[in-house]
């Protein structure tokens, strides 16, 4: 391995980049959606998908170790946060532009990257700090409650970037432990068992063939997407994957143009590029106490 790059590090970011990109299209299917399909529907299809998906990618000797994880917990856990993910995403999506949305979600990065420096036992810097609450005050201007388009559901990125962090955590912890092919096993079996407990109060059947080729879409492009960050968060260290999680913004913004036409406007651009800028800044001063860390501890998990 090279004392420069590491090998795993152009595959981790090329990685991250497919993934972000699976994740703009995914919102901007879910939006199409979200006036046409239920949610508890959609989550079902989703994560049902998945589970077959993965059984089905899995050599026969394989799959009756699908579910042996070395901390089974954590995978449940992981699988929860993830389908209260998905449904809170849905339900603001429905209110929110596409680049909005993305905007104060991708607060999650810079969270994750303070949250890997906490569990590392180094000292969040006051500047930091100053960088957090920077993010903050962006993802405020984007949802700024002035706005026409304010709804109560246009808080929920804000509960959704703390879940998120979380999730991401335990993404990076199981893929230290457990084979990418389990994490999806088990994100795909609590997924559908979950939202097969609701789905008799919430049934509807898609309406045309338009829904379920969209249905379809989003199955493949949730699966793709989160296995691809997966494979990221394997290959390379939080610091290296998390700056790269920030393209979502851009690929978001030209998805809502095309196929909504929603451009948005001055302060929200302003509050985007604050976003950016400081959660880009944050990972690189958390990256820097990160990568000796590592190296002195190699880089325990929780």
């Amino acid at each position: 391995m090279s004392a420069r790059i590491p090998a795993g590090k152009p595959a981790a970011i090329a990685c991250t980049l497919a993934a972000v990109a699976c994740f703009a299209a995914l919102d901007t299917t879910t939006k199409v959606l979200a006036s046409a399909v239920p949610v508890v529907v959609v989550i079902w299809f989703r994560y049902l998908f998945q589970l077959l998906l993965t059984l089905a990618t899995t050599r026969p000797s394989q799959r009756r170790r699908l579910l042996h994880s070395r901390r089974p917990g954590l995978q449940v856990l992981r699988g929860v946060l993830l389908v209260s993910a998905s449904a809170m995403a849905f339900y603001s999506l429905k209110y929110m532009p596409v680049a909005e949305f993305t905007a104060v979600v991708t607060l999650t990065p810079l969270l994750v990257t303070l949250l890997a420096v906490w569990r590392l036992g180094e000292r969040v810097t006051p500047l930091e700090w100053l960088l957090v609450l920077g993010g903050m005050a962006g993802a405020l201007v984007v949802i700024r409650p002035t706005h026409d388009l304010f709804h109560w559901a246009t808080l929920l990125p804000a509960v959704l970037v703390l879940v998120n962090a979380v999730f991401q955590m335990l993404t990076r912890r199981l893929a230290e432990v457990d084979d990418s092919a389990t994490t999806q096993c088990y994100t795909g079996c609590v997924g559908a068992g979950l939202s097969t407990l609701l789905l008799p109060w919430a049934w509807e059947m898609p309406p045309d063939l338009r829904a379920w080729s969209l249905l379809a879409l989003l199955c493949v492009l949730g699966t793709v997407g989160h296995l691809l960050l997966i494979m990221a968060y394997a290959r390379a260290p939080v610091a290296t994957v998390t700056p790269f999680l920030y393209f979502q913004i851009a690929f978001a913004t030209v998805a809502g143009w095309l196929i909504f036409g929603q451009v948005p406007d001055a302060l929200a651009f302003g509050g985007m590029a604050l976003v950016g800028l400081c959660g880009s800044l944050g990972t690189w001063l958390a990256g820097r106490q990160i990568v000796p860390a590592a190296r002195a501890q190699d880089y325990p998990g929780a």
